[in-house]
Formats: C-alpha cells, structure tokens, sequence
C-alpha cells in the first residue's frame, strides 16, 4: 500500500520552462490565421447557411467526429440556448447504431470535419439523406473540395491557412476557427428572430446570467416583520436592538402612514457616539437620520440595485424599496443580492 506524501514536500520543478517569447509567437502565429480566416469567409456560402437553420422546418442536429464533434456538440447547445427547442447534437457512431431513427424528413443535418473526409460522417451520409434530411457540410479541405461537401445539399467551406502546431496536424487552429464560426451564425440568428432579453433569460433561469436578466427586486427583498423600521420620534438607544437584529445594518424612519422619513445606519451611530458623547442618550432618530436615501422601485432588476448601491460618490449596503406612494414595502440588501446568486 502506497505512502501520501508529506504536505511539507513542495512539488519537483520541472526542468522544461515555458518560453515566454514562444508563446507570444504562437499567440501573433493563431491571431494571422484567424485573419486569414475571416478574409477569406464565402459571405453568401455563411449566409445561406444561416438561413437554412433559421428556416429550418423540424428540427437541426449537429454531428462531427473528435475535435469537430466537440465544436458541433458545442453550438447545438448554443442554439438551444438560444430558443432553437429542436437543436441537438447527434453522435455518428450512435447514428449508425439506431439513433438514425430520431432524423426526419424535415430535419437539417449539420455535418462539422476539417477535412471533408471523415469515415464516420460518409457512412452517416446515405443513411441520413434515406432519412430525408437537408444535408449540410461545413468543411476546411485545403482544396474547398472534398468528398462530404460533394455529398451534401450545401457547402460551407471554413478557410485555415495551417494549424499552429508544429506540425501542422494537431487541430488547434481549425477548431478555434469552427467555434467563432458557428458562434457567430448564432448571434446572427440571435438578430434574425429579435430574440429578447426576457426570451433570453428564459433560457437560463438558473445561474448569474439568468438571475441577472430575471430577478425582480421584489424577489430578493427583505418585508413586513423582517423590515428594521422606527419612528423619527423615537430615542437612539431606544432603537438599537432593531438596528442591530434585522441583520439590515440600519433602520427604516417612516411616518404614521408608512411613508420614508429617511434611514439612520449603524454607521450613523457610530458617528453620532463620537461627535455627541453622552448626548446621544438624548437624540432622536429623526435628528440624525440621512432624510435623502437611495431608493428603489420593487419592479426595479434586482442587477439595477446592486449597481444603484456601488454607485458614486460611496457606496452603501442597502436601498429602501418604496411603491409609488413613498410607502416602504421592503428593503434590498447587498448580501441579500450576493446571496441569491447576483
């Protein structure tokens, strides 16, 4: 049975450092062939196929085999994403073990190979066209002609001047160039179908990106028993069990009718014990409350409070959410946000 090391052993150095001159050569060597890429992209060829995924009538699948496979399986969940319910990655091994069956006469398939040559993806071919779907070949021969895209119902051909790998075989550059391709047809079709930013978030309700684009104010905010609220009346230390308990930093002043009078922090109380000693056994909350607070709507982006907080001249912790009659109805904290994920 083997030993653990011991965690005072500090790991053996290699002896092969990395060149930092050769790799800001490798770096102007992939930024010269994406270059050469995107001058040379058949603009009508992209176009077309754009369209033919967005016209799409059933459903699109996205096949490849190895570095290619791993770029189709990548933009198939992209377009998902992206409100294409029917987009969906399609393994060619698989295909030709039954799961042809899922393609129908109504289907695009997107066939994604360097080379054009691919083994897998020619015998997935006469299957898939049995099946009746519009065959789609996105291909880099050196040429711009192969076997697969003679095969298919239209053509994309992806120009790569070499791989950056010394031996230019090593599909680096290649995939890079597949991966900005397909994610810019996305965008594209982004554009295309006016997809909203509410659509969008639909799409990712969980995660930042989706809390961002779907939590409300309302969502998040702190209400009715949970609120640190007094009267502008009422004495400091009379208060400052409510300052302290509610774990909101401050206290709401309202009138009689709910209405914000202004918020009284325990920063403020820190600053009120150093200026007035003793004094402070005698102050109210309303004389040393700010009466001119950031506030928030509660229909307002839970992301629109956080940046209203870290907002110049300082920043601050919470926002007093009021409706449209100045009424409190709740506050909005910056651990409150960061805890919900924003």
């Amino acid at each position: 049975m083997g030993s653990l090391s011991s965690p005072s052993e500090a790991p053996l150095k290699s002896k092969t450092l990395i060149d930092q001159s050769e790799l800001r050569r490798l770096f102007d060597a992939q930024r010269q062939h994406l270059d050469h890429f995107f001058t040379r992209l058949d603009l009508s060829q992209t176009q077309a196929f754009a369209q033919a995924l967005l016209d799409a009538p059933g459903a699109v699948f996205f096949t490849g085999v190895g570095k290619s496979g791993i770029v189709a399986r990548k933009i198939a969940s992209t377009l998902a994403s992206l409100g294409f319910p029917r987009s969906a990655f399609l393994d060619p091994v698989d295909a030709l073990h039954g799961d042809i069956g899922v393609v129908s006469p109504s289907d695009l398939l997107v066939l994604f190979s360097k080379s054009g040559a691919s083994e897998e993806l020619m015998r997935l071919v006469p299957c898939a066209r049995a099946r009746g779907a519009y065959l789609v070949s996105v291909t880099s021969s050196s040429s711009g002609k192969d076997q697969l895209s003679d095969a298919c119902d239209l053509a994309v051909h992806l120009p790569v001047e070499r791989e950056i790998c010394p031996f230019d075989l090593a599909p680096v550059t290649s995939a890079a160039i597949q991966m900005v391709f397909g994610d810019t047809v996305a965008v594209a079709l982004m554009a295309a179908k006016k997809l909203s930013r509410n659509e969008y978030a639909a799409n990712h309700p969980a995660g930042r990106i989706g809390k961002s684009l779907i939590f409300r104010v309302k969502d998040v905010m702190k209400k009715q028993e949970e609120l640190p609220i007094c009267k502008e009346g009422d004495l400091i230390m009379d208060q400052l069990v409510e300052l302290t308990s509610k774990g909101c930093g401050c206290l709401l002043v309202i009138d009689d009718d709910h209405h914000l009078i202004g918020t009284f922090t325990d920063g403020d109380l820190r600053r009120t014990l150093k200026a007035s000693g003793e004094g402070i056994f005698k102050l109210t909350v309303g004389e040393m409350c700010n009466r001119h607070p950031r506030t928030i709507n509660p229909d307002a982006m839970a992301v629109e409070a956080m940046q209203k907080m870290e907002a110049p001249p300082s920043p601050v912790q919470f926002l007093p959410v009021l409706d449209d009659q100045n009424t409190v109805i709740g506050i909005v904290t910056l651990h409150g946000l960061v805890s919900a994920g924003l």
